[in-house]
Parts: C-alpha cells; sequence; structure tokens
C-alpha cells in the first residue's frame, strides 16, 4: 500500500477517534449506565461503550464501505478489500465507570483479518479526550502524541525500569498474575496498573513507562496501541516471538526487552503454566 494512502487511513483513524472520543467524554459527564456484563460481574459494559462503537462504525462504513470491521461490543464483519478496522471503543471502561481519566477510543487498520498472528498493522490512533491527548502511527512514519514525535526509553537497567501490566477479571487467572508480579517486583524499580492496554501501550511509546506485558489481550485491546509503540522504537512480542499474541505481549525498548523476557519467561513458567488462555 503506497504512503498517501495509508496516511488516509491515518487521517481517517484520527479523526474518527477524536468524534468518538468526545462523545464518550460527553457521556461520561452526563453520568455512566452499566447496560450489562460480560466475562465475570467485573467486566462491564455500559452504555456508552455500545454508543461509541455504533458511532465508529458507523463513520468508518460511511468512509470505507469495503472494509472490515472487528470490534468489541458488536459482531464483526469481513470485507472484500483486504482491510479490517480493529476498534475499543473504550479501553478501559472500569476507569471510565468511576471517572477515573485513562480511559481511551482506540481505532486500528490492519492489512488481513483481525488476527495478530498474521496482520499488518497500517495505521492506528489511540485517543484519551479526559486529558486531551491523540497518540497516532504510521507504519514506517513513526508515533506521534499530539503532533510530537514519540521515542522509547533506551538504557534504563532492568532494576531502574518502571513497568506496567494488567489483570484479568477472571479470580484464578488474576491469582496467578499476582504471584507473577510477586516474584517480579522486588527486581524493577516499580510496577503501574493502569487499567487500559492501549494507553499502557502507547505510555511506553511515551517513556512514561519503561516496560508492559500483559497475557489473555483481545485483538481489540492492543491494534493500535502496540503499532504506537512498535512506531515509537519499541520491540513488541512475546516469548520467543516478534509480535504480540493472545498469550502474552510484551513491549519495551529492544534492549530492556532483551534483559526481561527471560525474568518474565521464568515467572511464568512458574505461576501461570497451566492457565488457559
Amino acid at each position: 500500500m503506497t504512503p498517501s494512502a495509508t496516511t488516509e487511513l491515518l487521517t481517517l483513524a484520527q479523526e474518527t477517534a477524536m468524534v468518538a472520543g468526545e462523545l464518550a467524554r460527553r457521556r461520561r459527564a452526563e453520568g455512566v449506565q452499566i447496560a450489562a456484563s460480560k466475562s465475570s460481574p467485573e467486566d462491564v459494559v455500559t452504555l456508552a461503550d455500545r454508543e461509541t462503537e455504533a458511532l465508529i462504525r458507523g463513520l468508518l462504513a460511511d468512509a470505507r464501505p469495503d472494509d472490515g470491521f472487528c470490534g468489541e461490543e458488536s459482531t464483526a464483519t469481513a470485507g472484500t478489500s483486504g482491510l479490517t478496522w480493529v476498534v475499543d471503543p473504550i479501553d478501559g471502561t472500569v476507569n471510565y465507570l468511576y471517572g477515573i481519566p485513562c480511559y481511551a477510543v482506540s481505532i486500528a487498520v490492519v492489512e488481513g483479518d483481525a488476527d495478530p498472528a498474521s496482520w499488518s498493522a497500517l495505521a492506528g490512533a489511540v485517543r484519551n479526550p479526559a486529558i486531551d491527548e491523540l497518540f497516532s502511527a504510521r507504519a514506517g512514519d513513526g508515533a506521534h502524541l499530539n503532533g510530537r514525535a514519540l521515542q522509547v526509553t533506551s538504557g534504563v537497567p532492568l532494576s531502574l525500569a518502571l513497568f506496567g501490566t494488567g489483570f484479568s477479571y477472571d479470580s484464578v487467572r488474576r491469582t496467578r498474575q499476582a504471584k507473577v508480579l510477586h516474584g517480579l517486583i522486588s527486581q524493577v524499580r516499580d510496577v503501574r496498573r493502569m487499567g487500559a492496554a492501549s494507553l499502557d501501550l502507547c505510555s511506553v511509546a511515551a517513556g512514561r513507562l519503561d516496560l508492559y506485558y500483559e497475557r489473555g489481550l483481545h485483538p481489540w485491546d492492543h491494534a493500535a496501541g502496540a503499532l504506537v509503540a512498535t512506531e515509537a522504537g519499541a520491540r513488541v512480542g512475546a516469548f520467543g516471538a516478534d509480535r504480540e499474541g493472545v498469550s502474552l505481549l510484551i513491549a519495551a525498548a529492544p534492549d530492556l526487552y532483551a534483559t526481561a523476557e527471560p525474568l518474565l519467561a521464568n515467572l511464568f513458567e512458574q505461576f501461570m503454566a497451566d492457565d488457559d488462555i
């Protein structure tokens, strides 16, 4: 695909994320209503999640009717163009529910279907309307925050690295993840849990985190954020792989990634070997 074509895709992702982010922000100010729960009572869907995804889906369909769509809150549809939009209308729904200003609209367009093992991410935008930030990236053209170029922080030793992670809604898996964290925390500077994977990945790109890892993410959780991190110079992958997957995602500057991957692999082998994704 030509640079001009991917630039058009990026512009569409950015503009759509801005419009959808404003809707989400406005609905948050009006008061949030829970529409349903998903995998557990803690895993909630708000009316705003559904309304925001419907808005995004409509805008993208109007602009590019032949593309596929995969969103968190609605049925996926295949396209005929070879491109798929991968969307999380409100990443960080629990933060959104509680009024914590750490949630985002995440929109990516990939070549292929919504399978991280085979797609090629072309463009993505992550919008946090609560603090007026727009992260964006286009394959081969770097990553930006509100127009400012981003670069991951390199040269950070493991002992001084600030890690980010997330936890499952499933109580059994969450307990196992806590054991991994217990084995990790004495070997790094500290650990943060932001509650929105897209923003965790963008935080690596912006130097707000040195490394982010999480197990069990969905494609819409990381499609845009992983591209932002990659284009900022991060290595994004999993154990023995140079691309993200369901079993694990790790994002960090290449030097820290190389140091931390064996440590995480050992901890996951000890505490999560029996975990079934």
